[in-house]
């Protein structure tokens, strides 16, 4: 071995000393030197390069504020959520409409395929760096420096978040220095898991199958598979992880929330394919999950495209917006100390706070439960989509402002309803009008019309009762009456002018809604403020000119009443004379689980107990011998109810409210351009009669939804302690005398604050002139007309107890008979009754319990009747309003 080594060498000196090899230590030398200078170089043109980039990032970030941790944490979770609207019972309705659906969730609510999907796809190494990935901005600098056609991206979920939440989707070196400076400072601030649960509720997904932009994990996994995010599977998982790239290009939904054609679906499914593909190369699935993941058919999984709220149920979704709108402006302006109050009279602090609690309902996902029942919405939908009595569809003319083109749109009669639970006040459905898409309003709470003989109960003979002036068979005169002269004179009618009827009770003025007695009475009233009552009742609408209008006592106040209000006031009468606010939204949830709003049901006294009984007792004959007949003789129940119809000047408007000790049901039905609804009455029966029915269906369909409630049970309406009946004289009101032999009624009385007393009104025998001028004060009368056309005769029918009046549980075919039996009597006697809705209780021996009542039999024999009435017959079927006697002032009136 060791002469094996020194042959080598002597090898290599013998080739060391060749002439060659003294050249190649000399070039190698020199290579050697050079490269440590190319080196030295390198690394000095490294940091020069480095400082100048450093620099060059410090002058783009430097006037970054150095946000604080609670400032930079507050920004990133301030994302928008869109709030979520319910129906009774917690049954969901939709979202509120916005620009953007979000809805937020938490990482333990997500498929961890969706997790391990956005790592493997947008961030790797997220749980290894510190907010951003050097190598990846280089490359990022690389490919921009060297406009290269590859653009790989090199933003991590921190820089994505820091750009949707702090920043913005400018493109610019400056704004990406400020990415970079911030994420390095949210990742001490933040952890892993915070982060990656903001980015998932942040990041864009696209549209959902109703068209809407949407955000977040949840709400895509909702708008796109119909499904919760916790419940995706690989594929669905994979699929919206792909989007963010590009959400429009790879949604499956185009802007009409339509599913996109095979080509265009395509872009999103190979997408969905790449991100399969970094699950399997990054190691998040086998290649058995990846494989059959590949194959899985994804577009069966795609939901079918999605009514929204707003258009399946527009109405409702309004409403509640607009009063969940109220109720979050007081909430707000109480937090900045504002007295809520204010917000009533001070239009503009109105308008701020409406401004700002809308912004605040449509961004931070609230929880707002309505008392609307579905069913029962849905039944009274049916109802009034089906009604074929409406009358005449007509058209009016609009003119665009910008374009200058004339357009005709239809014109039809709408409608108005509204069911409220009287003891609570919870509206639990309504109908607000024919169609949304003609006229966007809620007519049965947005708009006000002149509420006609419905006004005559709240403002007249409930306070008459109540200041101890009448009791409900106390003699009132319907005599005519002039106030003034010449051409503004005001002459009010009963709707067949001819007629005046003389001294009646009470109970028959209000059940056959003559026109004088109510002016008269409140004329009598009037210094008493019954209009305070009025506002006690929850109307709101109430003019300074209204306290002093005699019409009032008609429905001819300056502003009009609400359906809503006008049912509200009569629930009222329902609960012992208590005031219940009527109310649609009960509570109102924050994103966090808080109540910030529950609705206190709070009630206060506006009529008595006896007053509201005694009222209620006089409105019961409405439904069965009054103008509310044909509505009666329509329901296929039986239930105690009490009830008031009312029309306007020149049949503008006809209304029906009617309750039972559970529930009141208003109806309303008018043009929207105040005009006669008085035409086409041949094929859809008169006004009056209309409604009659609508209400009868609209009741219907709360039996077949709740019979419970539109029998309330069963319950009937209980007489209090200090409701009393007594005979007395039907001339006088006063105690019955030989005097007044053969005139005596009975009928009940508030012994709290009336009964008969001694009888003064007779002398010689007759009524005297002093007991006449008192009765025809303050606006006087022909007194010859006090005994009527005939002398006062009491048919027998009402000289029976009246204390004894109770529900009407007669079946129908008994009903029927009776009123047959009336009808010949009145018929028979000039000056029992001349109102158009009694022509509807004459007509409704022709219905059936299930409301196929043929209008137009009414509208036959009022046709005739008015031709009697023009041979100077008086009619007792004619309207229970007056006719339109030019005084526009004055609302026709039932």
């Amino acid at each position: 071995m060791k002469e094996w080594i020194a042959t080598i060498n002597q090898k290599l000196d013998q080739l060391a000393e060749k002439t060659g090899m003294k050249y190649f230590r000399i070039t190698s030398s020199v290579i050697w030197n050079l490269f440590l200078i190319f080196i030295l170089f390198v690394v000095m043109g490294l940091v020069f390069v480095g400082s100048i980039g450093a620099g060059y990032f410090a002058s783009l970030v430097k006037h970054e504020p150095n946000m604080p941790k609670s400032e930079m944490r507050q920004a990133i979770f301030n994302y928008e959520e869109t709030s979520t609207l319910y129906f009774a019972g917690n049954k969901y309705l939709g979202k509120m409409r916005t620009d953007l659906e979000r809805q937020r969730t938490t990482l333990d609510k997500i498929s961890p395929y969706v997790i391990d999907a956005v790592l493997a796809t947008e961030d790797e190494y997220f749980y290894q760096h510190n907010g951003i990935v050097p190598k990846a901005v280089l490359r990022g600098v690389f490919q921009d420096v060297s406009n290269s056609s590859t653009q790989t991206g090199g933003s991590t979920l921190t820089q994505q978040l820091i750009k949707n939440q702090i920043l913005t989707n400018e493109v610019s070196y400056e704004r990406k220095a400020k990415e970079l400076l911030l994420a390095m400072r949210l990742e001490h601030f933040m952890s892993k898991d915070e982060i990656l649960q903001a980015y998932l509720n942040v990041i864009p997904y696209g549209r959902n199958a109703s068209g809407r932009n949407i955000a977040g994990i949840e709400t895509a996994a909702q708008g796109i598979f119909n499904k919760s995010a916790k419940k995706l599977n690989l594929a669905q998982s994979a699929y919206i992880a792909g989007i963010p790239q590009s959400p429009y290009a790879y949604t499956p939904f185009t802007q009409k929330g339509v599913l996109k054609d095979k080509e265009n679906l395509r872009l999103g499914i190979n997408r969905m394919k790449t991100v399969l593909y970094r699950m399997n190369d990054t190691g998040y699935i086998t290649d058995k999950q990846y494989k059959k993941a590949l194959k899985y058919n994804i577009v069966k999984d795609f939901r079918k495209p999605e009514v929204q709220a707003e258009e399946k149920y527009p109405y409702v979704t309004y409403e509640i917006e607009y009063r969940a709108k109220e109720i979050m402006a007081r909430i707000l302006a109480k937090k900045d100390g504002i007295d809520t109050n204010r917000l009533k009279n001070e239009d503009k602090l109105k308008e701020k706070y409406t401004i700002l609690a809308d912004r605040e309902l449509r961004s931070k996902g609230y929880k707002i439960y309505s008392t609307i029942d579905q069913k029962m919405y849905d039944h009274m939908q049916e109802v009034k989509n089906n009604f074929p009595y409406y009358g005449p569809t007509l058209s009016t003319q609009k003119t665009d402002q910008e374009t200058g083109k004339v357009s005709t749109t239809p014109d039809p009669v709408q409608v108005g309803s509204i069911v409220i639970e009287n003891k609570t006040g919870k509206i639990l459905s309504f109908v607000g009008g024919r169609d949304h898409n003609i006229k966007e309003v809620n007519h049965a709470s947005r708009t006000t019309r002149s509420n006609g003989s419905t006004m005559k109960p709240l403002l007249v003979y409930a306070p008459a009762i109540q200041y101890g002036l009448i009791g409900a068979g106390s003699p009132v005169p319907d005599v005519k009456f002039q106030i003034g002269v010449g051409e503004n004179a005001y002459k009010p009618t009963n709707y067949t002018e001819t007629d005046e009827r003389g001294l009646i009770s009470a109970r028959e003025a209000l059940k056959d809604s003559q026109n004088l007695p109510a002016v008269r009475l409140y004329a009598k009233i009037m210094n008493r403020k019954p209009m305070e009552l009025l506002k006690k009742n929850g109307i709101t609408s109430i003019a300074p000119s209204d306290y002093t209008a005699y019409a009032a006592a008609l429905g001819g106040i300056a502003n009009g009443i609400s359906v809503e209000e006008d049912t509200n006031a009569y629930a009222t009468f329902a609960n012992g004379g208590k005031f219940v606010d009527a109310y649609m939204v009960s509570k109102i949830v924050n994103n966090e689980g808080k109540v910030v709003y529950k609705h206190k049901v709070k009630s206060k006294r506006v009529y008595s107990d006896q007053t509201s009984y005694i009222t209620t007792d006089m409105l019961r004959d409405v439904l069965k011998s009054g103008t509310g007949t044909t509505a009666n003789s329509n329901l296929k129940f039986r239930a105690d109810f009490a009830a008031k119809t009312g029309t306007s000047t020149n049949y503008n408007d006809v209304w029906f409210v009617g309750y039972n000790p559970d529930i009141s049901l208003g109806v309303w039905m008018g043009y929207d351009q105040p005009q006669t609804l008085n035409q086409g009455n041949a094929v859809y029966g008169i006004p009056s009669t209309r409604v009659n029915l609508l209400w009868a269906r609209l009741m219907n369909a709360l039996y077949d939804t709740n019979p419970g409630l539109a029998t309330a049970g069963g319950k009937t309406f209980k007489q209090p302690t200090g409701v009393v009946s007594r005979t007395f004289c039907g001339y006088t009101g006063n105690a019955l005398t030989s005097a007044c032999a053969g005139h005596s009624r009975t009928d009940l009385f508030n012994a709290n604050v009336m009964v008969p007393g001694p009888e003064t009104g007779f002398s010689g025998g007759r009524l005297s002139d002093t007991f006449i001028q008192n009765m025809l004060a303050p606006f006087g009368g022909d007194p010859s007309k006090i005994y009527g056309p005939k002398p006062l005769k009491e048919k027998k029918s009402q000289t029976q107890n009246r204390s004894a009046n109770k529900p009407n549980s007669n079946s129908q075919s008994t009903q029927s008979t009776t009123r047959n039996k009336q009808n010949t009597q009145q018929n028979n006697n000039s000056s029992t009754s001349n109102s158009e809705d009694k022509s509807i209780g004459q007509g409704s021996s022709q219905s059936n319990q299930t409301g196929q009542t043929n209008p137009n039999k009414d509208k036959d024999k009022d046709k005739d009747e008015n031709a009697s009435n023009n041979s100077q017959n008086n009619s007792n079927n004619a309207s229970d309003d007056k006719k339109d006697d030019g005084h526009k002032t004055e609302p026709d009136d039932d």
